[in-house]
């Protein structure tokens, strides 16, 4: 079906669904590199003024992948329900825009709301929001995991405790750990990406955060960031896997470059499962995405890098996560080029998976070769805390010395708690408490605390 508009006699045509939702994109360097964006800013606002038309219920009987050859594509029509989506069935894109934004919209609506939505409808109406929309509704949502503590409360705010090393040195990871545990942190999760990718070598980093977990009886939970086939053999061997995780991406194809699929993961899902870790939930996986992975592996099929990030939310949710979190600038200026597209892509991608019904952090980070500053992720860390971001990452000094990267340090993490007063998960706040750590209004009181920990570790 082709779409039109007509500003001062000029006809903008849009071929399909797929071309005018590529076409109403707010700028960014991956689709101008994919040659899908609009070639004017007069031809986006023509773009956007279509797609505002566009009923929603067009979207369900215009798959922008096929269905026949697409697996995220049968996932999402699948599942979708009907019952779910029947207060807003009327409305066309611009008319869901302002239904979102009425103060008659609340929590309880949109969490009601998520299985009637599908990925491509959300990505429509997040490309008519400025930014303070996005902010305005996606303060609304409320998703609540659990594993070992309470993770999206509102008036909370955590943080992945990411103590990376470039040699997976046990010492200079349990260093990091340390030190970030003594600012607050790891309350989301204490996340690892390994340098090296060997079951013996992930094996090692498992047991190092576990003895530190169960040695102060931390209640929070460990993830080493593997591919999901080496977490799968190491639940096999018992090894104490508390979270599964995988990055995933919005299209079979480009989750086939990253070796994965839907049967995988639910295997993964089922195995995790049944080791039966968690205390208080079984929230058990852990799915990063970031725009421009479609992109990059050459299998976005025509779909703007947005819309693409948007489909990989309906693959995440279908396995319950405890944590999603977009890595929204870590490709780089090839698809997020500056602060700006940066800022906006974080803030669509928190927006879109919130309304879904997911759990969503957001790696607040760039990369050196990007036109963007540390600046522009203070001014991104706030906007993510005040549209209510469930958590971020903290890394000694905001630089990953084995990713490369630059994102956000556990003293980023406390000046948000405090400018905001927001407050960690309750479990790991009375936790912080009884170690020294804080004290009862948010403080930090390490000094007797660290003793503690570095007499354990060295």
């Amino acid at each position: 079906m082709a779409y039109q508009h007509t500003i001062h006699q000029h006809v903008y045509r849009f071929e399909d669904l797929k071309d005018l939702l590529a076409k109403a994109s707010p700028l960014r360097s991956g689709d101008v590199l994919a040659g899908i964006a609009s070639a004017t800013y007069e031809e986006r606002v023509a773009a956007q003024i279509t797609l505002a038309d566009v009923p929603l219920k067009d979207f369900l009987n215009n798959a922008i992948i096929p269905y026949e050859t697409d697996e995220i594509t049968r996932l999402i029509i699948d599942s979708h329900d009907i019952l779910a989506f029947e207060p807003i069935a009327h409305l066309t894109v611009g008319e869901f825009r302002d239904w979102l934004l009425g103060d008659d919209i609340d929590t309880v609506t949109l969490q009601n709301l998520k299985w009637g939505l599908t990925p491509e409808m959300v990505a429509a109406v997040s490309k008519l929001m400025r930014n303070q929309d996005l902010i305005a509704v996606a303060q609304k949502c409320e998703v609540v995991t659990k594993f070992r503590n309470t993770i999206g409360l509102k008036g909370h705010f955590s943080t992945r405790l990411q103590p990376n090393h470039p040699t997976d040195d046990p010492k200079g990871i349990a260093a990091s750990m340390i030190d970030g545990l003594l600012y607050g942190s790891g309350d989301a999760v204490i996340g690892i990406n390994p340098a090296m990718d060997s079951p013996s070598g992930v094996n090692t980093l498992l047991k190092l955060i576990d003895t530190l977990r169960q040695q102060f009886d931390i209640p929070t939970q460990s993830c080493v960031l593997s591919h999901i086939t080496t977490t799968l053999e190491l639940i096999n061997s018992g090894a104490p896997v508390d979270l599964c995780f995988q990055s995933i991406a919005g299209t079979q194809l480009a989750n086939s470059s990253f070796g994965i699929n839907l049967d995988l993961i639910a295997e993964a899902y089922d195995a995790t499962l049944s080791l039966n870790r968690g205390t208080i939930g079984n929230n058990v996986m852990y799915f990063e995405t970031g725009q421009g992975s479609a992109l990059s592996a050459n299998a976005h099929h025509g779909v703007d890098q947005q819309t693409c990030e948007a489909r990989a939310y309906a693959m995440a949710r279908k396995f319950n996560p405890l944590l999603v979190n977009t890595v929204v600038g870590f490709i780089g200026p090839e698809y997020l080029y500056d602060g700006k597209q940066i800022i906006r892509a974080a803030l669509e991608d928190h927006f879109c998976g919130k309304l879904l019904g997911l759990p969503m952090g957001v790696d607040v980070c760039y990369t050196n070769h990007a036109e963007a500053d540390q600046d522009d992720m203070d001014n991104l860390l706030t906007l993510l805390g005040v549209a209510g971001c469930n958590f971020v990452m903290g890394i000694p000094g905001s630089d990953d010395i084995m990713l490369n990267y630059q994102s956000t340090s556990f003293h980023d993490a406390l000046y948000l708690r405090k400018v905001l007063g927001l407050r960690p998960v309750p479990e790991f706040e009375q936790w912080l408490m009884r170690q020294g750590i804080t004290d009862n209004v948010g403080r930090l009181t390490h000094s007797q605390a660290m003793g503690k920990l570095m007499d354990h570790l060295f």
